[in-house]
């Protein structure tokens, strides 16, 4: 089922958390909602489920509008970051509860339901546990079994409010790609709210990123991190360097083999990967100074120290590079670098 957004606003009191939002999500894909605290994601998902009403603006999923429609009748699943389990239910009751409440009308019969319940249960790969009680499950096991629950009613939109947020780093990385495969075999679309990138770019087909209520770029994960709309996407996808021309970084970049742009922007982002590290050896005032590194797996993180032109020490500059061309560079603290950047993001 598509989803389709149109000018939606939302105000608690004073505050505005959504700003004339539009927002089109195709059939089947894994959208993300990213950005900071406050930013409005969860009120916009809130919103799409209809457990928020809007002040402004329409919600259209499937081409039929269900702005005004009541939450249990719009045929969406809903997964919270806290799980929201029934305690004193078994795992094999909590999943079949969608189920047994549905109208006698249209409520399966208990053979199918426990059919269905075991079919979702070997889906997550949980059915072994179908007689255990939630007190009595991990962290990731109580998430997959919220997921269970919320497919048995057949969703046509499945939307996860941070689900992965209560859990170690650990078990979220494992649960993300889990998240990522199911998708792929359900094919039913999905959007889920985080504020972590790196979760949004792992799982997500497409990436909407927000801030203050407002959208300020939709693309696929590689668009939303090569080609930034703004300086905000730059800034919050991932790291980067920033420079700005009115501060006197402009001769420091032209040596480092940077040219300004002819657009007349004024601040370059520079992404640590984009820096090319040379050990000095001439009698030339090289570029930087190597303050420190940090290990990230396959990765190193270099902080440099930054030379304005007369050898004074300047601001930070950080650089990344696969381990082992580090340590073919040998270099330590203190050492005198040159660097080449191939590549900025310009923004006025």
């Amino acid at each position: 089922m598509s989803i389709s957004l149109f000018d939606i606003s939302k105000n608690f009191g004073a505050f505005s958390a959504l700003n004339h939002i539009n927002l089109e999500v195709p059939e089947g894909e894994l959208v993300a909602l990213l950005g900071p605290s406050g930013c409005g994601k969860t009120t916009l998902l809130r919103i799409i489920a209809g457990l928020e009403h809007t002040d402004k603006g329409r919600v259209v999923i499937n081409g039929q509008d269900k702005t005004d429609q009541n939450v249990s009748h719009r045929g969406i699943g809903f997964v919270f970051q806290h799980y929201a389990l029934f305690r004193h239910m078994t795992v094999f009751e909590n999943v079949a509860f969608g189920l047994r409440v549905k109208p006698r009308s249209i409520r399966p019969s208990n053979e199918l339901i426990t059919k269905k319940v075991h079919a979702l249960l070997e889906l997550v790969q949980l059915d072994w546990l179908h007689n255990r009680y939630p007190d009595q499950l991990s962290g990731g096991q109580r998430q997959r079994i919220a997921l269970a629950r919320a497919l048995a009613v057949e969703p046509s939109v499945l939307l996860l409010d941070e689900p992965f947020g209560a859990l170690d780093a650990s078990v979220r990385k494992d649960l993300r790609q889990w998240l990522r495969n199911l998708h792929h075999e359900l094919n039913v679309t999905s959007i889920f709210v985080t504020h972590d990138q790196e979760e949004a770019m792992e799982v997500a087909s497409q990436v909407v990123v927000l801030n203050h209520g407002r959208i300020e770029q939709q693309g696929t994960p590689s668009q939303i991190y090569d080609h930034p709309a703004n300086a905000f996407v730059s800034r919050f996808i991932g790291q980067t360097n920033v420079f700005d021309l009115d501060e006197h970084d402009a001769d420091w970049l032209q040596t480092a083999g940077l040219l300004t742009p002819k657009q007349g922007e004024k601040i370059a982002h520079v992404r640590p990967h984009d820096i090319i590290i040379e050990k000095s050896i001439d009698n030339a005032t090289p570029l930087a100074t190597l303050k420190d590194w940090q290990h990230l797996g396959a990765l190193i993180r270099i902080e440099l120290v930054k030379n304005n032109l007369n050898g004074l020490s300047d601001a930070s500059v950080f650089a990344e590079l696969p381990n082992d061309k580090f340590k073919e560079l040998d270099l330590a603290r203190g050492d005198k670098v040159n660097l080449k950047i191939r590549q900025a993001h310009w923004f006025h």
